[in-house]
């Protein structure tokens, strides 16, 4: 059998990959710091392609933004956040004008890339949103969903220009499971974007119950009101305590669910001699729970939530590997190649 080829672009599209992950992290960075407010304005800084630091600088952001003083540290965090989220829309650019360029030669993705431009461009927006609406928690949750989308896009980028890792022929059942662990994996980010965006990540801070309760005092009404107006400034957050309760124990209901998912699918890998893949998978799962716990249990140290972040991005990027060398192949289509081939369980992907 002959082993396929690396597609051109295949290098930009990791490089791109990389970099997401960096924005991934920095963007969790700068939210945890309370930076989100950094900067008053989008997308400079005080009028500025940087943060304020002459005296004429200074005076000038005094002048225009009364109501937000300069705070270095924090406006650094902020656009560090934005330029490499910028590099990273330059990249994706490249990527789509390559793709077009290509487009209809080697089987090169077209879609792909096309909607990768459509989701960075959504994300500038959300992030102009994001400081404009003062950190609307729906807007701050839809931006960071945004981020992990465009990571999971770029990585099936790689992993369809890489020419590696074939289809294999397996039970439709473990696709459908693959397929709903990966979807339960993308509600459990949104839960955890909804954790941070409404600064509920210590609502609890004992383990396994909720102050020193199994089922504490929750409101769930106020806590979960997606329709909720625009207020003057979310920073800190706005509701009380029961309904950052109910948002706190709903997210470690999710991780309860998403655990016994995983592990069901990492069986069924092992079973499909897949012992690699549910390797990476279990290990990934098992860093991610190891890390929701110590945030609670240590009260939201900044490393230990920031990796959390970064354990959710690897955890989504193990489930799209995993539906990637799972995805639909019918059973007759792979005898019939496997046949040609003389090759009893994989063949060569599309692309």
């Amino acid at each position: 059998m002959t082993q396929a080829k690396r597609k051109p672009g295949f290098y930009f599209a990791l490089l791109a990959t990389v970099l997401a992950v960096v924005v991934v992290l920095l963007g969790a960075y700068t939210r945890l710091t309370h930076a989100g407010l950094g900067c008053p304005d989008w997308p400079g800084c005080y009028g500025f392609i940087h943060v304020p630091s002459s005296e004429a600088q200074l005076a000038h952001a005094e002048m225009h933004f009364p109501e937000t003083p300069v705070e270095a540290q924090k406006g650094w965090n902020e656009m560090i956040h934005r330029y490499f989220a910028g590099a990273l829309g330059l990249l994706i650019l490249g990527l789509a004008v390559h793709a077009l360029v290509r487009r209809g030669r080697d089987g090169q993705p077209l879609k792909l890339p096309l909607l990768l431009l459509g989701v960075v461009i959504a994300q500038a927006a959300f992030g102009m949103w994001t400081v404009t609406l003062k950190l609307w928690p729906q807007v701050v949750t839809a931006h960071l969903l945004g981020g992990f989308t465009t990571l999971a896009l770029l990585f099936l980028l790689s992993l369809r220009l890489s020419g590696a890792l074939p289809a294999l022929a397996l039970p439709r059942s473990l696709r459908a499971m693959a397929a709903a662990a990966l979807a339960l994996v993308i509600g459990q980010i949104a839960l955890g974007g909804w954790v941070s965006s409404n600064y509920a990540a210590v609502a609890c801070i004992d383990l396994p119950t909720c102050h020193g309760e199994w089922w504490p005092a929750m409101d769930f009404a106020n806590g979960f009101h997606l329709t909720q107006h625009i207020g003057p400034n979310y920073l800190g957050g706005q509701l009380d305590s029961d309904a950052r309760t109910a948002i706190h124990v709903t997210h470690r209901l999710g991780a309860l669910c998403v655990t016994l998912a995983l592990l069901a699918l990492g069986w069924q890998l092992w079973r499909n001699r897949l012992g690699a893949l549910a390797g990476l998978l279990l290990a990934a799962l098992a860093v991610q729970i190891g890390l929701g716990m110590s945030n609670v249990l240590f009260h939201l140290p900044l490393p230990v939530a920031v990796a959390h972040n970064g354990g959710g991005a690897l955890l989504l990027l193990v489930l799209v590997l995993v539906n990637y060398r799972v995805r639909a192949v019918s059973t007759e289509a792979a005898r019939h190649a496997a046949h040609r081939l003389d090759c009893p369980v994989a063949y060569p992907s599309q692309g």
